[in-house]
């Protein structure tokens, strides 16, 4: 087969891959809309938002698998951030709602997505907003759902990790009473810098190009041990104590070099 050949049948695999995930999503979503609603309307939690969550995740090819005991109430989940998969997988797995930028919301159907999943918006720059964000999240967590924090404040290499920003655990100074502060590593293996979204990529781009992926995205969850007592009590002590044990964990993954892989 000729190259040009060749990468003629690469791009139609890749638009079929891409537009057959998108539309099974699609699907998923027309599937679980009307149960979800029905449980609105009544005022009960709706498990919608979790299988929604899950089979989104499967579909993007998403494989994963949990080490460690994870807390089920009374928890900020403090995570790193690699992809948007990060959210299919920790909000179908842990049924958690997110901290997420204000943008996020203002975002077309991305928005109405994110508050059916009770997402706590913050505008991280606005700073006459963070007594109100600061009571959002503490309203949220004493409602005892789980609810996860990126302290790194946006996607990181997955590989590594950005530095946390105290200044988002503000609203868990001091502890509210029952909550555990429980770290999570989100490994990706040795797919995780191919999986990342970095700069200069959009959003959009990372988007289409996952979902073009022909191989599956293995994902393990490493839920930690919660944090003591004796950093609770101060963001700085909380962000740095949380950084370290998620970088312990990144420390003992080793992962196969590019050239291993080849040779596999």
């Amino acid at each position: 087969m000729s190259p040009s050949i060749a990468s003629a049948t690469d791009r139609a695999s890749i638009i079929w891959r891409t537009v057959a995930r998108l539309t099974l999503m699609v699907l998923a979503l027309l599937f679980l809309i009307v149960p979800h609603l029905c449980y609105r309307a009544v005022g009960r939690p709706s498990p919608m938002v979790m299988a929604f969550l899950n089979a989104a995740g499967w579909i993007a090819g998403l494989r994963v698998r949990t080490t460690g005991t994870r807390l089920r109430r009374n928890v900020l989940f403090a995570s790193n951030h690699v992809s948007w998969l990060d959210i299919l997988a920790l909000g179908g797995a842990a049924r958690s709602a997110f901290v997420s930028k204000a943008e996020v919301g203002t975002t077309p159907l991305v928005g109405w997505l994110a508050d059916q999943n009770k997402t706590i918006y913050v505008q991280r720059e606005a700073r006459r907003e963070i007594h109100a964000q600061t009571d959002s999240l503490r309203d949220a967590l004493a409602r005892g759902r789980p609810v996860t924090l990126f302290p790194e404040g946006t996607t990181g290499p997955g590989d590594g990790l950005l530095p946390f920003r105290a200044s988002l655990f503000q609203a868990v100074v001091p502890t509210p009473p029952n909550l555990r502060i429980q770290p999570v590593f989100l490994d990706y293996g040795a797919e995780a810098n191919d999986i990342a979204w970095l700069e200069p990529e959009s959003g959009l781009d990372n988007f289409k190009r996952l979902l073009a992926r022909k191989h599956p995205v293995p994902l393990t969850i490493h839920y930690l041990d919660p944090l003591p007592d004796a950093v609770t009590h101060d963001r700085k002590a909380i962000s740095e104590a949380a950084r370290a044990a998620i970088a312990g964990e990144i420390g003992k993954t080793t992962r196969p070099s590019a050239a291993t892989l080849h040779r596999l």
